[in-house]
């Protein structure tokens, strides 16, 4: 069971290909989220159950039906939150495992008669690992394989017709009255300006159809000099994906795009202030991240990062400010810039 978020399913499949490449003859299911569906569709091997948050009463209770006359070996009890705990309820199993007794948020121990080793300071995808080495597997299956067909990925090539590299930005996170993750309008312009006369980079912008995310992609269509395509709430999840996998970079905050493209193995310049790259940071461009959560989380709490609760936030949305544009040119640079200066 892992409802949401994008991110964390993202963390959660790698977990499912080791434990089916340890166990081929098992059946698996997985409940999540609707929307965490619309990308996850058509991973072999793996029957989903889908769970509707908008909905969560009959959601819940039309879940309960579908099992009720079905038994698990295990559940994995991947999400610690009151929502999950609730939904577990309707999985009849004799191995309900959950997380370690720090990280079994709003009373998920309760709900668990197994837990998972307590893991220090890890990233999150290592502690999903955790249910895996619980179960005695420790060899890590990193393998993601999440269907595509060709309409999306006709898609994705339709959108950058060019020579230049793609660059996809995804310039917001996803907490919409949290914009503590959201850097400043004007340095992505000078980002995009300094890609697009360097490189000739083809830019594309992504996002959800929300309020905050509409002005960054209208704001950033007004200051470029040349053309940009604004796909800003206009993709679904999967032709996201397709348009990902066909950039040559991704440069985004903490956000679930960051673990889409670390799904399809294209390079993350993760732009992280307010949260800890080590816990949440795209799993294989750690390099890349621009850090400069150690001196928000001094210039916040007075405190080193090494005296501080694992995963704390920096809530001042001043933090992004530490990032400048130079800083991110200078790892776009280790990406694109070739020794002839083509990627």
């Amino acid at each position: 069971m892992r409802l949401s978020a994008i991110g964390d399913c993202c963390h959660a499949l790698p977990v499912l290909r080791t434990l089916q490449a340890a166990w081929p003859e098992t059946r698996f299911t997985w409940i999540i989220g609707q929307t965490e569906h619309r990308l996850m569709e058509g991973v072999e091997g793996v029957e989903f159950i889908t769970f509707d948050k908008r909905h969560p009463r009959a959601s819940r209770a039309a879940i309960r039906r579908q099992l009720q006359d079905r038994r698990f070996a295990v559940l994995l009890h991947m999400h610690a939150s009151m929502r999950a705990n609730l939904l577990s309820r309707c999985v009849r199993a004799e191995r309900r495992i959950g997380f370690d007794r720090a990280r079994a948020r709003d009373g998920q121990w309760l709900f668990s008669n197994e837990r998972i080793a307590a893991g220090e300071r890890q990233h999150v995808m290592d502690g999903f690992f955790g249910f895996a080495e619980h179960l005695g597997i420790h060899r890590r299956e990193l393998r993601w394989d999440i269907p595509l067909g060709a309409a999306e990925r006709a898609f994705a090539a339709a959108q950058a017709p060019g020579t230049g590299p793609l660059v996809v930005i995804s310039p917001c996170s996803s907490q919409r009255l949290r914009n503590y993750r959201n850097w400043r309008v004007e340095h992505y312009a000078a980002l995009i300006a300094q890609l697009q006369g360097k490189y000739d980079a083809q830019v594309v912008l992504s996002g959800a159809d929300t309020a905050i995310e509409n002005h960054y992609g209208k704001a950033l269509e007004a200051a470029a000099a040349r053309p940009l395509a604004n796909l800003i709430g206009r993709t679904s999840l999967k032709q996201l994906l397709a348009l990902i996998e066909r950039a040559a970079l991704l440069i985004c905050p903490d956000s679930g795009p960051a673990h889409m493209a670390t799904a399809v193995r294209t390079p993350v310049v993760g732009l992280y202030a307010s949260s800890n790259r080590w816990r949440t940071g795209p799993y294989l461009s750690q390099e890349l991240v621009v850090d400069r959560y150690p001196e928000a989380v001094q210039r916040e709490f007075g405190v080193p990062v090494s005296q501080l609760r694992w995963g704390q936030r920096v809530r001042d949305p001043a933090a992004m400010e530490l990032i400048t544009p130079a800083a991110v040119m200078a790892a776009v640079d280790r990406v694109l810039g070739g020794p002839d200066g083509r990627p």
